[in-house]
């Protein structure tokens, strides 16, 4: 099994759960793997682009374990969202680390929530299909045009793009990615562990790709 580099990023005012969530599915799955005498199948950071840390939404403070370098070699990054967009939305720093991440083609990029905001700003939703909040669906479906939206799912895979929907769902679609890289049995055991119900055929709208 090759193993991936995840990379979940966090600025001021980020969504607590949006990355958190995330960050316990994969490193619950490492830690089952780990328990079956297997290698970790995910090397994950925490990334700021300054390597500061950062203040959640809500005030609470948050360590990265990285800085934007370390994007240059990851596999999977996570944007989350924020409840109030007007900051990330204006920070062109951020929005080009997101950009630089997304056109690469051995990459894959997600979002949870309001995240997929921040993936249409980036320019990273051309042509694809999104799910973001579904309070927000409207409104992301005037800036980026309804052809790609998705309502009623917790996630949507369109290859190289996964989008997830509110909060919570960013666990659903972490878990949905556990078992795209690692597998299904992997997914359902991490599912297990930390309690959550997750049904991947009754949650999921997946776009068939040619290549996962």
């Amino acid at each position: 099994m090759t193993r991936r580099h995840v990379s979940i990023l966090l600025f001021d005012d980020v969504d607590l759960l949006d990355s958190g969530g995330p960050y316990e599915v994969f490193l619950t799955a490492n830690r089952l793997a780990r328990r079956d005498g297997a290698d970790a199948p995910f090397d994950i950071d925490t990334v700021t682009l300054d390597g500061r840390p950062v203040t959640a939404y809500g005030g609470l403070g948050l360590i990265p374990t990285a800085s934007a370098e370390v994007l240059a070699n990851t596999d999977i990054v996570v944007v989350p969202g924020a409840v109030d967009l007007a900051g990330p939305l204006a920070d062109t720093d951020l929005l080009a680390a997101i950009r630089t991440v997304a056109q690469r083609a051995d990459t894959t990029t997600t979002s949870v929530c309001t995240g997929t905001f921040l993936l249409h700003e980036a320019g990273a939703l051309a042509g694809r299909a999104w799910t973001t909040h579904w309070e927000d669906i409207e409104p992301l479906a005037e800036r980026a045009g309804g052809d790609g939206a998705r309502r009623g799912v917790r996630w949507v895979d369109d290859g190289p793009v996964v989008t997830g929907g509110a909060l919570s769902s960013g666990i659903a679609m972490a878990l949905h990615l556990v078992e795209r890289f690692a597998g299904r049995d992997l997914a359902e055991r991490t599912a297990n562990q930390i309690d959550y119900v997750w049904t991947e055929t009754s949650t999921a709208s997946v776009t068939p790709t040619a290549e996962r």
